[in-house]
């Protein structure tokens, strides 16, 4: 997501219009978790057109799967759905990410077939990321191992979705933490790299110093894969998503200092405010 009117006065510039947030966006981050084609599907052409003339050659997109494709059909007998989807993005190419494969909490190993009859037919060109939800992919067990096993052998990656610091307090009367710790699933942090673009989804809480304490072991483990030549991805969320832009830029500096990696640019916003 970037278009949040929450994030004006910080990454964007607390008045204008909203023809302009990608573009600020773009100038500060990589990459961006697209949500809205899991809900709305494939975006009109016109759109996809004006997405790519606002964002540099090396910035990312990594758009879910339409829910209609992996919640509705359950990635049954969605061949030419598939296909017309990645034919509304193909304006955007070289610009695409990890696209992501988020599949419901009930989708269990009995179901596997079908997910490897999806990565069998996937372009070679694209990356893929798969999320899975259900609890027997997090046991260690059978499941899981023919689940890491399957996404290996076709070079997907394996979603890691961390919400150790979400859950690491009750909600208490805060809304944002009430909504997010209902919202998310609660289930084990697994790290494994099964790809070359290794997708991390952080979940932070509204607690900064709580948010850091777990981040700290993603250092060590994303300068890793750096290392290794791989591409990771880390997205960040808060419970409320007030300042996840902040967050995303500190975690992003703590892995930055160690790689050897540039610095982010300043906030849009910022640099408008700093001028009165």
């Amino acid at each position: 997501m970037w278009a949040n009117p929450d994030w004006r006065g910080g990454l964007y510039p607390p008045h204008g219009g909203s023809e302009r947030l990608l573009d600020d966006y773009a100038r500060v981050f990589s990459a961006v978790e697209g949500n809205t084609t899991f809900y709305s599907g494939a975006p009109r052409a016109e759109t996809v057109a004006a997405w790519a003339r606002q964002v540099p050659s090396g910035f990312r997109f990594c758009f879910k799967l339409p829910a209609e494709l992996t919640h509705q059909q359950r990635l049954a007998d969605i061949e030419a759905a598939f296909d017309d989807f990645l034919e509304a993005l193909a304006p955007l190419h070289d610009r695409l990410g990890p696209l992501l494969v988020q599949l419901p909490r009930d989708f269990g190993a009995e179901e596997l077939p079908r997910l490897q009859a999806l990565l069998s037919r996937w372009p070679s060109w694209l990356p893929c990321a798969v999320e899975v939800r259900h609890s027997e992919f997090f046991h260690k067990g059978d499941a899981e191992t023919v689940l890491n096993r399957l996404l290996i052998s076709h070079g997907a990656n394996r979603v890691m979705l961390d919400v150790r610091p979400l859950f690491s307090t009750p909600a208490g009367d805060h809304p944002g933490l009430q909504k997010a710790q209902h919202e998310k699933p609660k289930r084990p942090l697994h790290v494994i790299s099964t790809g070359d673009f290794p997708v991390v989804r952080f979940i932070g809480h509204v607690d900064e110093a709580t948010n850091l304490d777990y981040f700290q072991p993603w250092i060590e483990r994303l300068v890793l894969w750096i290392k290794q030549g791989k591409t990771p991805f880390l997205f960040v969320h808060t419970a409320d998503n007030l300042r996840a832009p902040q967050l995303a830029r500190r975690l992003f500096d703590a892995v930055a200092t160690r790689a050897g990696l540039p610095a982010l640019t300043a906030f849009p916003g910022e640099c408008q405010a700093s001028l009165f």
